[in-house]
């Protein structure tokens, strides 16, 4: 049972950062905060500390 567990913790965080991913490469794209939000379903603030991160880190 504890395997489970710990299984189903590396799944929901693997998705958590796949839904990270796609948020910065739609905020790259100038899809507005609140579509982000919606299409990944993080939260509004979630998307804009994303988008913070995003105008801090040097451009590659």
């Amino acid at each position: 049972m504890q395997e489970s567990v710990i299984y189903r913790s590396i799944q929901e965080e693997a998705e958590a950062r796949k839904q990270r991913e796609i948020a910065s490469n739609s905020l790259r794209e100038g899809f507005p905060v609140e579509v982000v939000a919606r299409i990944t379903g993080l939260s509004i603030a979630e998307v804009q500390q994303l988008q913070q991160q995003l105008h801090e880190s040097p451009q590659n």
